[in-house]
């Protein structure tokens, strides 16, 4: 049999668009000999809709250009997927339809749970084939990957041809990428065949003579991460009608990673980078955000804000509090760590956000998953911005991503090897000066991990401290070896760095989470809709309370 997989951009509550492609698609599969066309689940209808799904309406269009659907399916058969009142009235499950010559037959119904992000492919085997037809709507990363299809057409020795749903889709604050490969398993297994990531088209098989199992070439774990983020920055900002970007600079491994990803995926010419310095940016940060601007070939400003960041301090230190309970000559006091959130607030609130409004554009939020796990941000600060793209990568991600960046998309050193090799600094006041080797509070080697920890495997301080009495968390959170030593000396040292990070994280970092701009969801656990979370602060359990003071020798 000849089959087409429709590798097609499903743009979500919008089944008139849809249904208009997927009947040029099989004008398309037609005129190229294909007997049977099989486009994604949901391809009518896509998957995140919000309250969409709880409109009557909705099915019933649905169900209209079904029909259409199948009028245009003249000599063909066409499965699709669409979506349908469950049978108790209140839920929604997804469908499999085949359509041929007018007529329109269910041939598989899954209840659709709510808006989650996980499914199996919807699986149709053939009547009288030895083929298994899966159709699925799963966004990067996908969980029901090419092992579990290649085991299930080896259990039931039957081909598979397998497409997913290409485009974007969100919810809300959280942005999902859908790939929409075409693959092809033989019925012993092997993967015999595989399209292109993120590109619309229409892959013939023909299952009487399927190739022969290739390797797929090795690439590193960050490539298709990558291409994730590539496409979904362009697709994003084509939604939204934003054509330009503009980018704080810092000299910093963040937005020097933001500003090459934003080159690539829109060109030199739509990215306007701008660097801001204050009497604690160093000279060798200014210069390595200057050689980054001239490597990458876009337009960039230098906008110092010492002088502003001053006049700030001193109105606000010199301006009486007035008022029936204010002291008299009541004044504000500026602290240090006043005065760096200042900054960070100048650099975004009033630089960037008029630099983008004077250039018809929007300026990014650099934000890296650490970063946003503990609240190492400020609000209305570095943590604004019209998307995050990098906000759900861990800091050793993100040098990865630089390295890839330059060894392989642009094939040369765009991102200075001084950013990449420089401590981490937010370089907002003498205590994070680079060039005496000071940086950040986060120490990226280990605290990567056991935010991860946190976040990703659902660990508690139960669970890393055990892990901690018995020796071995590195291996546990899976860090570098040696590291837990060299950081604490002792049990308190490391049961006070756990607290304080788990306090953040638990605390006012879920306050600043809320009001962050939208993300990419990389990992499928993203802050946002991959990971729900309350403002209920931190809580110590019985079994934690009791290990605390077993190691402390209370």
């Amino acid at each position: 049999m000849k089959i087409a997989l429709i590798s097609m951009e499903v743009i979500p509550g919008r089944p008139d668009l849809n249904a208009a492609a997927i009947r040029a698609k099989i004008a398309e599969a037609k005129a190229a000999g294909a007997e049977l066309a099989l486009f994604p689940a949901l391809s009518l209808s896509g998957l995140f809709l919000g309250g969409v799904w709880k409109q009557s309406a909705f099915l019933r269009d649905l169900a209209d250009y079904s029909e259409e659907i199948a009028a245009a399916a003249e000599g063909i058969t066409v499965v699709f997927g669409s979506a349908a009142q469950a049978d108790s009235c209140t839920g929604v499950c997804r469908t499999l339809v085949k359509a041929r010559d007018g007529v329109l037959t269910e041939v598989v119904r899954t209840p659709l749970h709510g808006t989650g992000n996980h499914f199996a492919p919807l699986l149709y085997e053939l009547p009288g084939e030895n083929i298994i037809l899966a159709a699925d709507a799963s966004p990067f990363p996908i969980c029901f990957g090419a092992s579990a299809l290649g085991e299930t057409a080896h259990e039931k020795s039957k081909a598979i041809c397998y497409i997913n749903t290409l485009g974007l889709q969100d919810k809300g604050k959280t942005v999902y990428a859908f790939p929409g490969r075409a693959q092809v398993f033989s019925a012993n297994g092997e993967r015999v065949l595989m399209s292109a990531a993120y590109t619309e088209g229409v892959t013939i098989v023909n299952t009487d003579a399927l190739p022969s199992a290739g390797s797929s070439p090795a690439e590193p774990p960050i490539a298709p991460i990558h291409r994730m983020i590539r496409y979904t920055v362009q697709k994003f900002l084509a939604r939204i009608r934003m054509e330009r970007v503009v980018i704080g600079i810092s000299g910093g491994i963040d937005s020097a990673v933001a500003a090459a990803v934003y080159v690539d995926a829109i060109g030199a010419e739509n990215v306007l980078l701008v660097n801001m310095p204050s009497r604690f940016n160093s000279a060798t940060t200014k210069g390595l955000a200057a050689r980054l601007a001239e490597n990458l070939g876009c337009r960039h400003m230098i906008v110092p804000i010492e002088e502003s960041v001053t006049h700030t301090v001193d109105q606000l230190t010199t301006v009486p509090i007035m008022g029936k309970c204010a002291a008299e000559g009541e004044h504000l006091t500026i602290s240090s760590f006043v005065r760096e959130n200042i900054q960070a607030r100048d650099r975004s609130a009033r630089i960037l956000s008029a630099v983008a409004a004077a250039w018809g554009a929007g300026f990014t939020c650099n934000a890296n998953k650490a970063e946003s796990t503990v609240g190492y941000a400020t609000l209305y600060g570095d943590q604004a911005g019209f998307l995050s793209a990098l906000a759900d990568l861990w800091k050793y991600q993100i040098y990865d991503l630089a390295r890839y960046l330059n060894d392989t998309v642009y094939g040369r050193e765009v991102i200075p090897q001084g950013i990449i090799d420089i401590v981490p600094s937010a370089e907002l006041s003498d205590a994070q000066n680079v060039d005496e080797g000071k940086g950040d509070p986060i120490r990226y080697p280990y605290h990567d991990y056991l935010f991860r920890a946190f976040t990703e495997e659902n660990c508690i301080p139960e669970d890393i401290l055990a892990h901690y009495a018995d020796g071995i968390l590195e291996e546990y959170i899976g860090c570098e070896k040696g590291l837990v030593a060299e950081y604490f000396s002792t049990a308190a040292d490391f049961i006070s760095d756990l607290e304080r990070w788990w306090r953040l994280y638990t605390g006012m970092a879920v306050a600043k989470r809320i009001q962050s701009p939208p993300l990419l969801s990389v990992s499928g656990c993203a802050y946002g809709s991959d990971h729900p979370e309350s403002q209920i602060g931190a809580y110590e359990t019985i079994r934690y309370r009791a290990l605390k003071a077993k190691l402390l020798g209370n």
